[in-house]
């Protein structure tokens, strides 16, 4: 894997909790300067300044305006929210929620769609959320029915699989994905991005942690990379006794959401990327019920 320039400096990541310190964070990461901030948000630098160094506290609409030109992540804005003194203005929710209802709805429709080929969605840290058919039997052609030294590995939290984990460890599919140092160095720098995009001491950085603790990571893999890429989508190449799948993947994200949840979902879409693994699938996608 080419790794050709060194990721630029980011903020320290520390435990921050006055709205001053978390607002000079995200306006550090995002590279601006209190003048420039203050020009996109159209207050004076004074204010701003004022804001950081907590000599005046700022109002709700103030807190939503700056979390929103600083794109922060809904669940940090709630964050800031908090540490500004005010309740919370994205929801989180679980798709069980009947307030859910219709996107759940329109995630099964997603799913099927894909058929016969796989399509996951998961949580922004890769937890397993839902699959269609096709992703359960490719899961179960490569792992079989999981041991308990498996499940325990690939569970992050309770009852919950995490892909990357499954992807990562020994005991996982690690052994059947052929460009396994390609694939998972990909995927640890999804959750370093995820570790830098979500601000200080969250639940990302600490995924990295027990990642980067499996057996067999690269030493590099600890620091974030930029990479320069000729080919236009890393294959994902799966072996299993006589049978080679090769596959490539679509990210998908739900448009403008205002809750934490579902600005956190994503679904992975798996697609052939020859004939034989189109043929594969199509071979044990299930015949569809009559009536």
């Amino acid at each position: 894997m080419n790794r050709t320039a060194a990721a630029p400096h980011q903020p320290a990541v520390t435990a921050l909790d006055s709205f001053g310190d978390l607002l000079r964070y995200w306006r550090a990461k995002r590279g601006l300067s209190q003048l420039d901030l203050a020009g996109e948000a159209a207050i004076s630098q004074r204010h701003l300044s004022f804001l950081e160094s907590g000599r005046s506290q700022p109002s709700r609409e103030m807190v939503l305006k700056l979390g929103l030109v600083l794109d922060v992540p809904l669940r940090q804005r709630n964050m800031m929210l908090g540490a500004a003194g005010f309740a919370a203005a994205y929801s989180e929710r679980n798709l069980t929620d009947p307030e859910l209802r219709e996107v759940k709805q329109a995630l099964d429709f997603m799913l099927a769609q894909a058929e016969p080929f796989p399509a996951i969605v998961v949580d922004r840290l890769w937890n397993l959320v839902m699959t269609n058919e096709a992703a359960g039997v490719m899961m179960q052609w490569l792992a079989g029915a999981p041991s308990p030294a498996t499940k325990n590995a690939t569970n992050h939290g309770e009852g919950e699989i995490n892909i990357i984990q499954l992807l990562l460890h020994p005991q996982g599919v690690r052994n059947h994905v052929v460009n396994w140092r390609e694939v998972a160095g990909d995927v640890i720098h999804w959750i370093h991005r995820e570790a830098i995009a979500e601000g200080p001491a969250g639940p990302a950085h600490a995924l990295l942690d027990e990642l980067l603790k499996i057996d067999g990571i690269p030493a590099d893999w600890r620091t974030p990379y930029l990479e320069s890429r000729v080919v236009p989508f890393l294959p994902l190449v799966l072996r299993r006794d006589s049978v080679e799948l090769r596959l490539f993947t679509t990210i998908t994200t739900l448009g403008t959401p205002h809750d934490v949840t579902l600005h956190e979902l994503r679904m992975e879409s798996f697609f052939p990327a020859d004939e034989a693994t189109a043929a594969w699938f199509r071979a044990r996608r299930k015949p569809a019920k009559n009536g």
